[in-house]
């Protein structure tokens, strides 16, 4: 019988001194070489055989990947190596960004979030990754280092298609800014599997909702919808409805059908896309409806 875990293959582990010796190993190994910093998703797949690699590079402890940080003016800064359960129990994250605390703690089991980060969920760039969405809606920006130095990249412009980013060969993201959060904001993740814990989401849908004087409705709204795309992606047309018309139970049940509309999901092991596309109605309403009794009142 055929082991289908055969165990990991052999490999060199790399641990660079600085960024800029982890990004100059990355260039020069392009393709044979990938940074990380939990592993939850990189040994999984080295082990089964789906990315094949000649080295890790670890890139825990180098400069600001262990930050963790608000600034009331700058926002929140999570630096590449901080944990999922680092963040859900960070007192400032907890107090302004409710619903990324909210997301992380969907994310497998505890155990793993010891280990696992909001930056590999972001560069593993799984359409279903579940952190991803709320940062999007909460407008991250990815800052970067590489070969040739600096930049910074909107999140929403980070994705190309499943598992490939904009990322050039040698650059690392060394962490996310998050701005602050406008005020009066309500957030809730929404995310369907097959059990309550441990599961990849078949959907996920993040909404967050805000008092705004540039609406005619009075409100913004974002949403973005997970596993239900070949990229994690922003329902614009679903927002449009919300800010142009009174939030009502029938606006709220037309923004789910545009956010229906707008997904192309396929059909795998977890559900198929016809199931994907009505769930996505059905999870964006309870999240609308749920987010919308919080401003309300």
């Amino acid at each position: 019988m055929i082991n289908p875990h055969p165990g990991l293959p052999e490999l060199e582990y790399v641990k660079p001194a600085s960024l800029s010796e982890a990004c100059a190993f990355l260039a020069e190994h392009d393709g044979k070489a990938k940074p990380f910093a939990g592993g939850t998703d990189s040994f999984v797949r080295l082990r089964d055989g789906v990315l094949k690699l000649d080295y890790l590079v670890d890139i825990k402890g180098l400069e600001g990947t262990k930050e963790l940080s608000f600034d009331s003016k700058k926002g929140l800064t999570i630096g590449a190596a901080v944990t999922m359960n680092q963040v859900a129990k960070h007192p400032d994250v907890i107090q302004h960004y409710p619903n990324l605390v909210q997301a992380a703690n969907t994310v497998a089991s505890y155990q793993l979030r010891n280990r696992a980060t909001i930056i590999g969920n972001i560069c593993n760039a799984s359409p279903a990754g579940d952190t991803i969405g709320t940062c999007m809606i909460l407008d991250g920006v990815l800052n970067i280092k590489g070969t040739e130095g600096e930049r910074t990249i909107p999140l929403n412009a980070f994705f190309l298609a499943p598992g490939r980013t904009v990322l050039k060969a040698g650059e690392v993201v060394t962490s996310i800014t998050l701005p602050p959060p406008p005020a009066g904001m309500v957030g809730v993740y929404k995310k369907l599997g097959r059990n309550q814990m441990s599961d990849l989401s078949i959907v996920g849908v993040a909404v967050l909702g805000y008092p705004s004087a540039k609406s005619p409705s009075g409100y913004a709204f974002r949403i973005a919808l997970a596993s239900v795309a070949p990229v994690p992606m922003e329902a614009l047309k679903a927002e449009a409805i919300l800010s142009e018309k009174k939030i009502t139970a029938e606006t709220i049940a037309d923004a789910a059908v545009a956010a229906m509309d707008a997904v192309t999901p396929i059909d795998d092991v977890r559900g198929s896309a016809r199931y994907r596309k009505l769930m996505v109605r059905n999870l964006t309403r309870e999240a609308l409806t749920e987010v919308w009794a919080k401003l309300s009142n």
